[in-house]
């Protein structure tokens, strides 16, 4: 009798212990079995992503632009039902419904909507890719950075820049304002292409193309005696007041006014300010001073503001510009840039005996 109980007591023990482990073992086995749906699912996302092709979106797209299915594959001339079917397989990848179907055609959902967008987003980064591939090493397309410290108002810059944009539409050109010392720190680092401006900047690391000259003009107010000259002399501006700018070009006009004046008692009273050289045509038209300005700067016209050759005794007096880039740069683009420049702007002959 106990040890028929005994036997019923190990058995009720074992029948206990039993389902403990067997539960232990479903909790485990039911954590196992989340930790695979969720691995699974991350593959069947990069299984979907792979399995939408650019021909999927390519229709979605057409059909969208078309409203229809029928014309869009009329268009294409494929067949409906290829049409139809290849819709379908995309809106099962994605998971979604991309388009609204009724008898006057479709148009897309709301998140259709959302998929059409990155998927318009796509095709055109796909076809600049190719654009750049089959192109790119001609400079066809491309990107490009100029820098400069002058006037684009009018001048060479500006007609430069514009031709070039009018002959390789498709190169993103994009330009840069800033000082002459930080565009050729930018120019060493690599952050822009090319410099055009004024001077010859030295530079072991740069390379340099001379490209054109522009005369050097002052601007005064139209009710300023030395207006009602053609021609000014820098002899002329010995008692007058000249406003210049902070920025570039401004100390370069400055040490070309001390050249021509070499003597102090003939040099002009100098005012600087730390404003744009728009600012300094204003102040000058307001009868403030008078200013010295490159060629390429009469393009913004103020009021009561008129410009005039300055000259010496040698004639008109001329500041030189240069393109500055560095020789290790191989875009080909700047190439591009380069040869318009070199076409636009040959270089004069070296003089007997150079």
């Amino acid at each position: 009798m106990e040890s028929t109980e005994c036997r019923c007591l190990v058995a009720s023990s074992n029948a206990w212990k039993g389902p403990r482990v067997e539960r232990g073992f479903l909790f485990y086995g039911c954590n196992r079995t989340l930790k695979m749906t969720e691995s699974g699912r991350r593959s069947d996302r990069r299984k979907t992503s792979n399995a939408v092709d650019l021909r999927q979106l390519r229709l979605a797209v057409i059909a969208c632009d078309y409203g229809s299915f029928r014309r869009a594959a009329e268009a294409l001339s494929i067949q409906h039902t290829a049409f139809s079917r290849a819709i379908g397989q995309l809106e099962y990848l994605v998971g979604t419904s991309l388009f609204e179907r009724s008898s006057g055609g479709v148009k897309p959902t709301l998140a259709g909507r959302a998929v059409l967008r990155i998927a318009r987003s796509i095709l055109e980064q796909v076809d600049m890719l190719v654009d750049t591939g089959r192109s790119g090493d001609c400079g066809d397309t491309g990107h490009l950075v100029i820098g400069f410290f002058t006037s684009m108002s009018a001048g060479n810059l500006r007609a430069t820049i514009g031709d070039f944009k009018k002959l390789l539409p498709r190169i993103e050109l994009a330009t840069m304002e800033r000082s002459r010392f930080r565009l050729m720190t930018a120019l060493r680092n690599g952050k822009i292409d090319v410099v055009v401006g004024p001077g010859r900047l030295p530079s072991k690391d740069t390379k340099s193309l001379l490209l054109w000259s522009e005369r050097i003009l002052v601007s005064l107010p139209q009710d300023h005696c030395l207006a009602a000259r053609e021609i000014v002399y820098w002899t002329d501006l010995r008692n007058e007041k000249i406003l210049l700018s902070e920025y570039d070009p401004g100390r370069e006009l400055e040490d070309l006014l001390n050249s021509k004046l070499v003597l102090t008692d003939d040099r002009p009273r100098v005012e600087r300010h730390d404003v744009s050289r728009g600012i300094i045509k204003s102040l000058t038209s307001m009868g403030m001073g008078l200013s010295l300005v490159m060629e390429s700067d009469i393009g913004a016209s103020f009021a009561g503001l008129v410009y005039r050759e300055l000259q010496d005794g040698a004639g008109p007096s001329r500041v030189d510009f240069y393109a500055h880039w560095r020789d290790d740069n191989e875009n080909p683009a700047l190439k591009r840039f380069l040869n318009l420049l070199a076409e636009r702007y040959p270089s004069p002959p070296p003089a007997p005996g150079e």
